[in-house]
């Protein structure tokens, strides 16, 4: 890709930061607040989208700060695989935030100041992982995404709230840890830690150093992408407020994890070095594994949100998977997922939010009927569903086609096997709560009452985007060709 100075990466990361200013000075006036916000999402989410022509024109927007020594430095550049992200991000924190509006209100939440400003923060950091020119900056951006998202994890202050929050600090600052090492493992192998399509190791790197710098990422990225045995934090912090839920399933956390993956394969290491090391054929067994346990464990949760929550970490590890093959069609089946799944699960957070606020029901036994009362929510929760089983025509079958390819061209056939069957256990732990809630008898709910217009039109949004990304996969908003675009350059040696 030909590089291009813009300052539009930039305003983009800042957009939310100088928004906080304007969240927390009306402290008292939430009116005055949740425009802020909504004006920041808007904003941060037109800067995004308006360097999307200059991409598909091969044209890299990229902006540097300043210089920490030679082959280091703080920079952004927006390549196909930082708009994937980016664009992602950035249009589904203004539906979050509408979102975050009504549930707050309809609560009421305490501390709601520091609840949109802990918020901005972590979209701004988002951002800058998105963008991250190279490892460097990704890794400030990256700690700054944790710290800033702590407070919305202990945000109901309760004994289990502040023990998720703990616990979740403690697994991704060792993540962290593990993460600072890998960026100075990659400078003195490579003396630079700019992301390049391909690799930036040298190609006579002994085999030890890549499986040791590998191992560092698996260390450190592994966290956020609650591959098992590093995930115990991602369902405990389930005790925060349902839209901080989404954000930490859909929209930042979790996917800043497979998204520094896919910088560390693809950009650092290179897919054929990885190969060539027998490295990845550890993670890929790993992500297979938890691809099963998690969906078994899924199957036995009644807690509607744990249930969300185990199947989050195995549809992480179908992108960390696809990663992992030496194929191109399996990296575009994973960077598609990286959307596809953050717009059905946000829709299921969305769900099991409205649920909550107009039911006080958070178990799956208690949804019996429930259909009947919340017909918009829960047709939306069987849309986002029957996408993550992988069915047709919802966007989860597209992102599953590819990734089922891309195993039968690396001649893996068990992972063709692993993702058909954990096809059959997403139906199985999804539709059974769809016909709970519109077949089962129920005398409790019997009336048309859906929650609030500001939750219920996010939510069916991104039910309706879900089921027009999977009948029109190369068009909304140019996915396909990103994702294709992002695998080409990795594989061919093209582009960024």
């Amino acid at each position: 890709m030909e590089t291009v100075y813009s300052l539009k990466p930039l305003l983009a990361v800042l957009v939310s930061l100088v928004a906080v200013a304007f969240i927390v000075i009306p402290n008292q006036r939430p009116n005055v607040r949740e425009s802020w916000t909504i004006l920041a999402a808007l904003a941060k989410f037109a800067l995004v989208a308006s360097m999307l022509p200059l991409i598909l024109q091969g044209k890299s927007p990229a902006i540097t700060l300043f210089a920490i020594s030679p082959g280091i430095s703080l920079a952004l550049r927006v390549d196909y695989l930082g708009i994937i992200f980016g664009l992602s991000a950035s249009f589904l924190w203004i539906l979050t935030s509408f979102f975050s509006m009504g549930y707050v209100r309809s609560i009421p939440e305490h501390k709601q100041t520091r609840y949109f400003a802990s918020f901005a923060i972590c979209l701004s950091a988002t951002m800058g992982i998105a963008f991250a020119a190279n490892l460097f900056t990704l890794v400030i951006f990256y700690e700054i995404l944790t710290i800033a998202t702590y407070p919305l994890v202990i945000h109901r202050e309760t004994p289990g709230a502040i023990f998720g929050g703990r616990k979740y600090l403690v697994y991704l600052l060792t993540g962290g840890v593990f993460l600072l090492f890998a960026l100075a493992l990659t400078y003195h192998l490579s003396g630079t830690v700019d992301f390049q399509a391909g690799g930036i190791l040298p190609a006579l790197t002994a085999k030890s150093s890549v499986i040791m710098l590998f191992t560092l990422f698996l260390l450190s990225f592994g966290v956020k992408s609650a591959i098992m045995p590093m995930h115990s934090w991602l369902p405990t912090a389930m005790v925060a407020p349902t839209p901080v839920s989404a954000l930490l399933h859909a929209v930042a956390v979790v996917k800043a994890g497979v998204f520094g993956f896919a910088r560390a394969i693809g950009f650092i290491i290179g897919p054929s070095m990885l190969h060539e090391s027998g490295a990845s054929g550890f993670l890929a067994a790993l992500t297979a594994a938890t691809i099963l346990v998690a969906s078994l464990i899924a199957l036995r949760q009644d807690n509607l949100k744990a249930r969300l929550a185990y199947s989050t970490v195995g549809h992480l590890s179908y992108i960390v998977l696809g990663l992992t093959l030496f194929s191109p069609s399996a990296w575009i089946g994973a960077l598609l997922h990286i959307v596809n799944h953050a717009m059905m699960k946000i829709t299921l957070f969305f769900c099991a939010g409205a649920i909550h606020i107009k039911t006080h029901c958070d178990k799956v036994s208690q949804l019996n009927g429930i259909g009947r009362q919340m017909p918009l929510t829960m047709a939306a929760f069987a849309i986002a569903a029957v996408g993550l089983a992988g069915i047709p025509p919802v966007n989860g079958f597209i992102s599953k086609w590819y990734l089922v390819q891309g195993s039968f061209d690396a001649g893996q056939i068990v992972f063709v096997v692993i993702l058909l069957l954990s096809g059959l256990l997403n139906a199985g732990y999804f539709f059974s709560i769809v016909v709970r809630a519109f077949f089962a008898p129920s005398d409790k709910f019997t009336r048309f009452d859906e929650a609030s217009k500001l939750m219920i039109v996010p939510l069916v949004i991104t039910a309706v985007l879900s089921l027009l990304m999977g009948i029109f996969p190369d068009r909304i908003p140019y996915f396909f060709q990103l994702a294709s675009s992002a695998a080409q350059s990795v594989f061919g040696g093209g582009g960024l």
